[in-house]
């Protein structure tokens, strides 16, 4: 991968396109495969990994703690399972999660009860910025400690817990939360329910369900999740699906496109991250899956035809089946008529960057009103855009989700963008440039 920063710029719309794609891979259930596979017993096979800089975050971090990762070819690899409670590393060992909050909020909730961890963490600017106190407090109640003592941001020292024991979670709207004490459930003693008080993202337990002995679902309106801990974890096999958010950006792209369309193959299509899409349809989206089947995800193709959709209206339930797209969405919003509005979106602001203020900021170069306060974005869209902008600059503040949203807006309005920080972008999609590309997008990099 390239570290090295670079900016893109770019000036020309778009032309018309008719393309059969593929997107990057899914890099939540990537991240997953990585870090269930360490703790699992035997050797795990993951095909069609993201090889991103999350992911290779995440491999760096097992291999510090003792596990054994081989690539046999590109986008596969090998991960030989130590079992639970069996990572290590020597004492003030610093793990460094770069700009993963997934990586972050999932390792540490292995590493909470996981005998003798006593790590420093830490992770780049923008991850240091984002506030962990909700996972500290979570973690706190497995025994884990964390120094220094009130201090909720990264840089830290995690203390695992000598005696873990089950606990009763009532999950929101965070996945990674959900997630963390999965995790950490799987190595405590006793029984952890998690009560689901909201549909957020569920690749973890679509990757644990095999495993009877530790783990079950009671379905009902609101899902009972059970962890039995200490248990032995079966080995994986697993085939990650394309990225649904890696998706969102070029499905908006061929939307707001005249006489273009796309078909995106082999997309995860799980229910609990597809609100993205079934908000647009609602606006009157050109969109429809295909060749659907079920494995361990959903997956499927993703059929789109441009043409004009209505405003938005996204109520507070979608936020937890849509949190990687509103960047993208705010971008559809902004360019069709009519007012859209966002509410219960309170948690963009402990995004990568503030994901409200920051798409606010570039909406408002462009002469599109936005309307805005902790929990609710509501935008004026417009069919048409002001032509006599010289050239609007982007600093993404590692967000990729920014730098991407905003190469869309260029490509789509041919207003001149510079987007300082674009490597940002491979942290989970590395080959969106070359997508943007092969659709006849022009740009240029400059290092």
């Amino acid at each position: 991968m390239l570290n090295k920063s670079f900016a893109v710029i770019t000036s020309k719309k778009i032309r018309s396109f008719k393309k059969v794609i593929q997107v990057d891979s899914d890099k939540s259930i990537s991240i997953r495969s990585f870090l269930i596979g360490a703790i699992s017993h035997n050797i795990s096979q993951i095909k069609n990994v993201l090889e991103s800089e999350d992911v290779y975050s995440t491999i760096k971090c097992l291999k510090k703690l003792g596990v054994k990762i081989r690539r046999i070819k590109k986008k596969e690899y090998l991960i030989y399972g130590k079992g639970l409670g069996s990572l290590y590393a020597k004492n003030n060992t610093e793990l460094d999660f770069g700009n993963s909050g997934t990586l972050a909020r999932l390792l540490i909730g292995i590493l909470s009860t996981t005998p003798d961890i006593n790590l420093k963490i830490n992770g780049d600017k923008s991850l240091v910025k984002r506030d962990m106190s909700k996972l500290i407090f979570l973690m706190n109640k497995f025994g884990a400690e964390f120094l220094p003592k009130n201090k909720f941001k990264l840089p830290l020292k995690i203390i695992s817990s000598e005696m873990p024991v089950g606990i009763y979670y009532k999950s929101g709207i965070s996945a990674q939360l959900k997630s963390a004490v999965i995790l950490a459930a799987l190595n405590s003693f006793g029984t952890t329910r998690i009560y689901e008080d909201a549909k957020s993202r569920d690749h973890t337990e679509n990757i644990l369900i095999k495993n009877k002995k530790v783990f079950k679902v009671e379905k009902g309106n609101k899902n009972t999740l059970i962890i039995n801990g200490k248990n032995y974890l079966n080995s994986l096999k697993l085939t990650i699906p394309g990225d649904p958010s890696s998706a969102a950006f070029i499905t908006a792209l061929t939307l707001l496109n005249k006489n273009s369309s796309v078909r995106i193959k082999k997309v995860g299509l799980n229910p609990r991250r597809t609100g993205f899409y079934q908000l647009i349809k609602k606006s009157g989206a050109k969109i429809s899956f295909k060749n659907i089947k079920k494995q361990d995800e959903i997956t499927g193709d993703i059929l789109v035809k441009s043409g004009k959709i209505k405003s938005i209206k996204a109520s507070a339930k979608y936020y937890p089946i849509t949190t990687d797209e509103y960047p993208i969405l705010f971008v559809l919003a902004a360019l069709s008529p009519g007012i859209s509005i966002f509410k219960g979106i309170t948690d963009l602001a402990n995004k990568e960057s503030n994901r409200i203020q920051e798409m606010k900021k570039i909406l408002k170069k462009l002469g599109i009103r936005c309307i805005t306060n902790k929990n609710e974005m509501k935008i004026y869209g417009k069919a048409k855009v002001k032509k006599n902008i010289k050239i609007i600059k982007v600093n993404p503040r590692g967000d990729h989700r920014i730098a991407m949203s905003s190469l869309i807006l260029s490509l789509i309005t041919g207003i001149p963008f510079v987007i300082k920080n674009f490597n940002t972008v491979y942290t989970s999609s590395p080959s969106f440039l070359k997508i943007i590309k092969s659709l006849g997008g022009s740009f240029e990099i400059k290092k």
